[in-house]
């Protein structure tokens, strides 16, 4: 008899870990905390706007939802760790236009953004402005292309580095009005800026939150924005797609959440609803404009056709003015 209840109580020791972990499966999502990889480091626009989301997420789901910066090879490092973890919806992607639009067109990478991922939903878009010098002789988009025109070869532009976002749309930019200028690149949006107000380059068209500040301090001048519609964080800044031959123009830095392919379908659905949800929250909203996001809420099928625009928009770019990296 003695023997029989060893036995039991021995198996009942063995099946118990087994149990919980069958248990811990089964349980409604999430039961433990959820991370959100930024692929950046701590200060950069994908890092704000993705701690925006988490703590938003933390507050509807009743778990942690945990922002963690792992930085390097512009993205690519932090959005591969995504790639390659459970398709649980505990491990999520702070996604953005580098690493996952501009990066696969290249260079060889370990993951494959249209196989590996799904996208749940996009937050927001951070807007480009044609700044120039306040002497700049221009105050239009259109009398800034008439100048550049005149002289072909002898204005310069500077970006935050060669392939950068701010390269390919400033090239788009170029290509659409016909002008020929030559690209200084530098290592950052800062530099870049820093170079134009010591009139070492002649223009640029860089991010919203790297321009507008300087724009306010009367450093610099903006001629246009790069958005179809226009932004609302700079209402008296006409968008280029007004501008004759640049019409339907359409470019900035995208920022949503991503999750692994394969994800259960009650799990992306519920993330993308409570961001959808977020989105449409006058307090979240004016915190992704706080720091120069342009609230621009999609779906996770409209997400995925814009990725797929945005895929042949950049690519366009690269294979027209052959754009390589180093």
């Amino acid at each position: 008899m003695r023997m029989h209840r060893r036995a039991a109580l021995a198996l009942m020791a063995s099946t118990l870990p087994a149990l919980k972990v069958a248990q811990a499966q089964t349980a409604p999502w999430p039961n433990r905390p959820i991370r959100i990889v930024i692929p950046w480091p701590p200060g950069q626009a994908t890092d704000l706007a993705g701690r925006v989301i988490a703590q938003r997420l933390s507050e509807k789901l009743g778990q942690p939802v945990v922002a963690e910066n792992r930085a390097g090879a512009g993205g690519t490092i932090g959005t591969d760790a995504v790639a390659k973890s459970a398709p649980d919806g505990y491990t999520l992607l702070a996604g953005s236009s580098g690493p996952f639009t501009i990066a696969p067109l290249l260079q060889r990478l370990p993951y494959d953004t249209t196989r590996d991922f799904a996208p749940i939903a996009m937050w927001g878009v951070s807007p480009y402005l044609l700044v120039v010098k306040p002497d700049f002789p221009a105050n239009t988009v259109q009398e800034f292309i008439a100048l550049l025109k005149a002289r072909p070869g002898h204005y310069t532009f500077g970006s935050s580095g060669r392939a950068a976002t701010a390269h390919l749309i400033i090239e788009a930019f170029n290509a659409r009005a016909g002008v020929d200028a030559l690209h200084v690149p530098f290592s950052g949006s800062a530099p870049s800026m820093t170079a134009l107000i010591g009139g070492q380059i002649h223009y640029s068209i860089e991010t919203l939150a790297a321009t507008f500040p300087l724009v306010r301090q009367g450093a610099m001048k903006a001629l246009g924005i790069s958005l179809k519609d226009g932004s609302t964080l700079a209402p008296d800044v006409v968008p280029f797609a007004r501008v004759p031959g640049l019409e339907g123009f359409d470019a900035g830095a995208w920022v949503g959440l991503v999750a692994r392919a394969g994800t259960p379908a009650p799990i992306a659905e519920r993330l993308g609803q409570e961001i959808a949800d977020g989105m449409a929250d006058p307090t979240v909203r004016g915190r992704f404009e706080s720091i120069f996001v342009e609230p621009v809420p999609r779906g996770p099928t409209a997400f995925g056709a814009y990725l797929q625009e945005q895929r042949e928009l950049f690519q366009g770019i690269i294979t027209r003015q052959n754009i390589r990296l180093d």
